[in-house]
């Protein structure tokens, strides 16, 4: 799966046409969970509360680019790295 940013040892990955709601996985300290991008919310699985709330606050602040990326999976197109949450 390919990984589209990395902060505070959080990854982010997408699927290639991967299914609905467009989504991201956020891996950390061995566990995963899957955000809503329109929300922000955690739609499967589970992270340490604090960084539930880093990814949503990034999520929040980046997904024009991030619903670009799904579109792009959607198309077999290959992702744009997105800053972090750790970049201004």
């Amino acid at each position: 799966m390919p990984t589209i940013s990395i902060f505070f040892g959080i990854v982010i990955q997408m699927y290639w046409r991967d299914h609905n709601p467009p989504h991201l996985h956020a891996i950390y300290q061995g566990q995963e969970a899957l955000f809503d991008l329109a929300t922000g919310e955690v739609i499967g699985g589970a992270l340490p509360r604090k960084a539930e709330r880093i990814v949503s606050e990034w999520i929040d602040a980046r997904r024009p680019a991030l619903l670009d990326n799904w579109e792009r999976g959607r198309l077999h197109q290959p992702f744009n790295q997105v800053p972090g949450a750790d970049v201004e």
